[in-house]
């Protein structure tokens, strides 16, 4: 098989075990990102406590007012734009960072924790500016509190957006950089550690020791990587959500968002969310590079198999 041949059957088996951990990860854990995002946007002012019966209190507070008002299906509001990105999504992501990788080994023959944190930092860049308007439209679907079933579709949001402030930083790439910063951070640590401590973890023979090994890896990368880019998450959330008063645009860049939240509401405020945040990228973080693990071998041994048939 020539170097050609090589490049382009690894790149497959990459971009498949990629989509598929995106696609299982999603349908799991969209519910808690819908909390966090519902949380995020909503500021932290006492007159708006006291006068908003959709205002939420906390995880269990929001996903009880949501069933009530909204509706059991509402929990997997804007549930499509992921879905439609996740597979390409995580395809890239994983496929980027092996090639990020190579290039960041600065003439090494084994890769450093140095390699992998810079390689997760260009895939999560690489991977924002791909999502960036899958983002506006979920966050959009995902504000809305009306009955799941009044919620207008994905398709005639994205028309709306597109419609009224186009395809720019108004409209459908609308706080990119935040995306950016955020998903940079987050593959940043994400895969900084969980491929530097799994090589230093030693392997088990038994496969459900094995399969525990990466999943408590897995879900330490997660919950590292979330409590690293919580602000930059915030930040995006209120870029691209619902601004507090129609027609007037508060929110605009990422830095004038962070300091806007931290001057009215306080440092805590710049990490709200965080908690549904690690719930949802903790067991999430885990079921991603578990199955892109798993199906990538799968896919190996495949395509092996079929190599050995034809010779």
């Amino acid at each position: 098989m020539s170097d050609i041949e090589k490049f382009f059957k690894q790149a497959a088996m990459q971009i498949g075990a990629g989509g598929s951990a995106g696609f299982v990860e999603v349908c799991i854990m969209h519910p808690l990102d819908l909390v966090k995002t519902r949380l995020q946007i909503q500021a932290t002012v006492s007159s708006v406590k006291a006068s908003d019966p959709h205002y939420y209190n906390g995880i269990v507070d929001c996903m009880r007012k949501m069933y009530r008002f909204e509706g059991f299906t509402s929990f997997w509001k804007g549930i499509l734009p992921p879905i439609l990105a996740e597979t390409p999504k995580r395809a890239v992501k994983f496929a980027t960072f092996e090639q990020y990788k190579r290039f960041f080994m600065f003439g090494s023959s084994t890769p450093t924790p140095l390699t992998f944190a810079l390689a997760g930092l260009g895939a999560g860049i690489t991977e924002a500016i791909l999502v960036n308007p899958f983002e506006v439209v979920k966050v959009t679907l995902q504000s809305n509190k009306a009955l799941a079933k009044q919620v207008p579709s994905t398709w005639s949001v994205t028309r709306q957006i597109v419609r009224e402030n186009g395809l720019g930083s108004r409209g459908l790439n609308k706080g990119l950089t935040a995306t950016i910063a955020r998903n940079g951070v987050f593959n940043m640590v994400y895969f900084g550690f969980y491929h530097s401590v799994k090589g230093y973890v030693p392997e088990y023979q038994d496969p459900v020791l094995e399969f525990g090994r990466k999943v408590a890896i897995g879900f330490t990368s997660g919950v590292l990587g979330s409590c690293m880019n919580i602000p930059f998450d915030v930040a995006k959330s209120r870029i691209q959500g619902p601004q507090p008063t129609p027609g007037i645009v508060k929110y605009t860049s990422t830095s004038g968002a962070i300091m806007l939240v931290y001057k009215e509401e306080g440092f805590r405020a710049l990490y709200k969310g965080l908690l549904p945040k690690v719930l949802r990228l903790g067991p999430g973080g885990a079921i991603m590079l578990v199955v892109y693990d798993y199906v990538y071998h799968f896919l190996e041994n495949k395509f092996q198999d079929n190599d050995d048939t034809k010779s």
